[in-house]
């Protein structure tokens, strides 16, 4: 069977048009392979190869960063008999792109193979209740930084009308963005939005709701505003976008930008003691905090938090729990933070900068707003940076949702983080084995029966005992007054008592003494086991509970 050229090097049959895009001609799909060779930048939607069937696009391609032309193939084979066109989008203006594209041919015989993936979710690296996000127009492994399948900071965090919204980077890009009834399992819907037409980009921000239409940008009030707010990546224009639909639509703002102020990453959310919108925004070294009214115009308090790098977060704790006492937390881009007060202007810490995450995988962290009107927790992820995926069609990964609490300690005030409670959803199978003594330089093995799972463990280390726990390759030792990881011991507050550890298929994270401290980390898969050894002392595990845990994901691949 002879191959049907669509498009030939020499065919000027595109129909062009002021915005950058050229269209083919409408042809019926009759092969399992469409086969082209393509050159130029990486740019999705900037600079690429678009197959469309009614107006969506179903397959896309970009040339890699190459010059030289390279064959590539689609599979499309699920599409036979459909009505499609191509799109070629070359805007070398906006962001330096280029594409060019050699002759387009269907075949049942194409020269280079399509790329394999497996089924969505499915996939051999796939985290199984780590949020990551997918692919909906291309078949890439190993996507990079703005290929579909890659995400890095969280954005936006907000729970409105029953329903978890997580947005994250396409490293400015687009906004990525899921939904999810429990904070578990998500459906990740298409990308909120994108610049597409200035070429600018959409850098990490915010979102909240609008509740009583301060920003008049709904023409009902009953129907609250969702709102945006993203940095352009010139680092000086500040944005926003808004959703009138539960964030299944957006529209930009046609006074963007708001205002111009270096730098990026505008964390805003609602001041209830003075009734008007608070903004922190990262520039210079510094966090600057803005108000505003109408979450339009904004100024400047003239209060800048020195000191501060990137991705702020800022939020009110009960202290223990009593609402009557609380205190604000303020969180930078590395997950460090600082207790202080906040009077709406000036943020006063009270405490030292601490950490409270150990691992080298912790970053940019967000947490959920508008919690007062869910069921008031203050609950909080960040992104899992540098974790690595060979030959997976996705790149980096969420940490699990923790919730947070503040807590008053021998050495001050401290923020815990442990797993939400949402986590005993995906429990298969409990087992609570007997306790027992580990002896000095005796060891202990763990058999998990499954590479996810939950372990808490009760301990008490006699004083000069040293507990090293590895899974994975990887190691930390506990004393009974610190935990020691790389080498590096940071003090605890309190005698070590207990210690849990949450294992997903790429990732380990533990959480010692109720979350006073945490360590983040990713990995590659290992055998479900964990291997205990105890040194200088006897280790005493007063109890053990060895939950094993199903995938979030549903069998669908939806």
């Amino acid at each position: 069977m002879l191959d049907d050229m669509i498009i030939s090097a020499a065919t000027v049959d595109w129909a062009g048009t002021a915005d950058g895009t050229r269209e083919s001609a409408e042809f019926v799909i009759s092969r399992d392979y469409l086969t082209f060779t393509i050159a130029g930048s990486d740019y999705e939607f900037v600079s690429c190869l678009d197959l469309m069937i009614d107006g969506a696009i179903v397959r896309s391609e970009t040339g890699r960063r190459s010059p030289t032309l390279e064959p590539a193939t689609w599979r499309v084979s699920d599409l036979r008999g459909r009505t499609a066109r191509l799109r070629l989008v070359d805007r070398a203006a906006a962001e330096g792109g280029r594409i060019e594209v050699g002759p387009i041919t269907q075949t049942d015989r194409p020269a280079v193979p399509p790329v394999t993936v497996e089924p969505l979710y499915r996939e051999a690296y796939r985290p199984q209740f780590h949020f990551t996000a997918r692919q909906w127009a291309m078949t890439r492994l190993n996507p990079q930084q703005r290929e579909e399948g890659w995400l890095n900071d969280l954005n936006g965090l907000v729970f409105y009308d029953g329903e978890y919204h997580l947005f994250a980077q396409r490293w400015n890009k687009c906004w990525i963005h899921a939904v999810s009834e429990d904070l578990v399992r998500w459906t990740e819907l298409e990308p909120a939005f994108f610049e597409e037409a200035l070429g600018t980009g959409v850098q990490s921000g915010s979102c909240v709701i609008d509740y009583q239409n301060s920003s008049g940008l709904s023409p009902d009030p009953a129907i609250p505003p969702m709102v945006a707010f993203w940095s352009r990546c010139d680092n000086r224009s500040q944005c926003l976008s808004y959703s009138l639909d539960h964030g299944r639509t957006w529209t930009h703002y046609a006074g963007n930008p708001i205002f111009d102020r270096p730098e990026r990453d505008p964390i805003v959310f609602r001041d209830h003691r003075r009734d008007r919108w608070a903004m922190v925004l990262y520039g210079d070294q510094q966090y600057h905090v803005l108000t505003s009214d109408d979450l339009l115009h904004w100024t400047d308090t003239g209060q800048p938090i020195a000191d501060s790098f990137e991705c702020p977060d800022l939020f009110e704790l009960p202290v223990d729990g009593d609402h009557e006492q609380s205190r604000w937390v303020l969180v930078r881009g590395d997950g460090q933070y600082s207790v202080g007060t906040f009077d709406g202007e000036r943020f006063q810490a009270i405490s030292p900068v601490r950490t409270v995450d150990l691992g080298e995988n912790f970053y940019a962290t967000q947490s959920w707003g508008n919690t007062d009107t869910g069921d008031g927790r203050r609950i909080q992820v960040a992104w899992m940076r540098d974790g690595v995926f060979p030959d997976m069609p996705f790149n980096q990964q969420v940490s699990f949702p923790c919730e947070l609490s503040l807590r008053s300690t021998p050495d001050g005030l401290r923020l815990h983080r442990r797993p939400i409670r949402e986590l005993e959803t995906l429990v298969l199978a409990r087992d609570l084995p007997p306790g027992g003594t580990l002896e000095a330089d005796e060891p202990w093995e763990l058999e998990l029966g499954s590479e996810l799972a939950y372990v808490q463990l009760g301990l008490r280390l006699e004083a000069s005992a040293r507990l090293m726990i590895t899974t994975a390759g990887q190691s930390i030792t506990l004393t009974r007054d610190a935990v020691i990881v790389a080498g590096r011991p940071t003090p605890l507050t309190r005698p070590v008592t207990e210690i849990a550890l949450l294992l997903d298929r790429t990732s380990t994270e533990i959480f010692v003494n109720d979350g006073e401290l945490s360590i983040t980390r990713c990995r590659l898969p290992a055998k479900p086991k964990i291997n205990f050894r105890a040194e200088h002392g006897a280790v005493r595990f007063e109890s053990v509970d060895l939950a094993q845990l199903t995938s979030a994901w549903p069998d669908d691949g939806r």
